[in-house]
């Protein structure tokens, strides 16, 4: 990952909402949320939970699929796994300081 793409999804990932739609996929994990359960989550009407998660998607870190009459949601781990691996890697080298304060001794 080069440092303008790193810099767009860390741009995607600065609002509030749309990290605690993150934290909602996260914990749903395989088996993702609607979207209605969403913006219920996050406290906010179905339209801008819709738009946040639209711009998740655009993002990559979530993934939408239409099951029936719904929208359903998950978490895209490894497009947030290759983000922080630029960030523990690329841009902090590996040092070593970091990689213990997050656990990743």
């Amino acid at each position: 990952m080069d440092e303008a793409t790193a810099a767009n999804l860390f741009g995607v990932l600065s609002n509030a909402d749309r990290l605690r739609v993150i934290r909602v996929l996260v914990e749903a994990g395989p088996d993702g949320r609607s979207a209605g359960d969403i913006a219920g989550a996050i406290g906010a009407t179905p339209s801008r939970a819709s738009f946040h998660l639209a711009a998740l998607s655009e993002a990559g870190f979530a993934i939408g699929e239409k099951q029936s009459r719904q929208m359903i949601y998950r978490i895209n781990f490894e497009h947030i796994g290759a983000l922080i691996a630029f960030l523990m890697e690329d841009c902090c080298k590996g040092s070593t300081r970091l990689r213990a304060c997050c656990g990743m001794a």
